[in-house]
């Protein structure tokens, strides 16, 4: 047992092994029914090659499907986009993975899970009917918009332009202009980087800021919410507000809320999940292979 910041680290408690191939569909940071993001999660017994990834996450057309298997004290987890990309860091798919590994009994509640991915190991917690993740933080550095053309792309005046490790990070002055947003998909494919965050401070009392993600480059010009983008979002307005913690609603056409909390260089990012039922058409097509 170790203790960081003020994450306590464990070793994950025993459950259930993975004896066979299993697929499911969760919406992750979903309020209510038809709300959040839908997220594909293929449990495995062991690893399976990338092709086998990249069919799989055509077939389930979510804007991640994620593949988890157990590898020693942690589970190995992969996340790929409808267009066959893998991703560095995915937050709903993950809030999805650890719901399932929770509620089927792979990992027993009262202890975290620990994931082994590209962007380190990441852990996740029950917290009553809502999953925790220990996610890292995002650094917000400012650059000219004008140089790369955002603004052009998003048909917005920009009240500051940065960039995220991965995405563009983009901060308008109302709400409205956030929700009312229609973007160049053709010329956000262009910009560098994953996608395009777009934030404002919110004048509802339910939530603290607003915010879209776009992601034209990976086959999603919109994505319903970004588990990952709050982990710029959460240090963004944190500082801005001097609040913490923050409640973000992501104003795609489906919605759905992330509460943030910010330790340090760490993120904590907190949501409810819902399960739909996969179709056995789908669940054929995908374990044939």
């Amino acid at each position: 047992m170790r203790k960081r910041g003020d994450f306590l680290i464990l070793i994950a408690m025993s459950g259930m092994e993975i004896a066979e191939p299993q697929i499911f569909q969760i919406n992750a940071f979903a309020e209510g029914p038809y709300l959040g993001n839908p997220a594909g999660v293929c449990l495995l017994p062991g690893e399976r090659d990338t092709v086998f990834y990249q069919k799989t996450a055509g077939i389930m057309g979510f804007s991640e499907t994620a593949f988890v298997y157990k590898e020693r004290d942690a589970y190995r987890l992969r996340w790929f986009s409808p267009n066959g990309t893998e991703v560095d860091l995915c937050g709903h798919a993950t809030l999805a993975t650890a719901r399932v590994l929770f509620g089927r009994g792979y990992n027993d509640t009262s202890s975290p899970i620990r994931f082994s991915t590209r962007s380190g190991v990441l852990t996740a917690t029950m917290d009553g009917d809502s999953v925790n993740l220990d996610f890292p933080a995002e650094e917000i550095a400012g650059i000219d918009g004008d140089a790369y053309g955002i603004d052009a792309a998003l048909g917005i005046k920009s009240l500051y332009t940065g960039k995220t490790k991965y995405d563009a990070f983009i901060v308008l002055d109302t709400e409205e202009k956030v929700k009312n947003l229609t973007p160049d998909f053709n010329r956000l494919k262009r910009l560098p980087g994953r996608g395009v965050i777009v934030t404002a401070r919110s004048t509802q009392k339910e939530y603290d800021f607003v915010s879209r993600f776009f992601a034209p480059k990976l086959g999603i010009d919109e994505d319903p919410v970004t588990g990952s983008a709050h982990c710029a979002l959460g240090v963004y307005w944190g500082y801005v507000m001097g609040k913490n913690p923050l409640v973000g609603y992501q104003a795609s056409p489906e919605g759905g809320i992330v509460r943030v909390k910010v330790f340090g260089e760490r993120v904590l990012l907190s949501g409810k999940t819902r399960e739909i039922a996969v179709s056995d058409k789908i669940k054929r097509a995908i374990m044939s292979y």
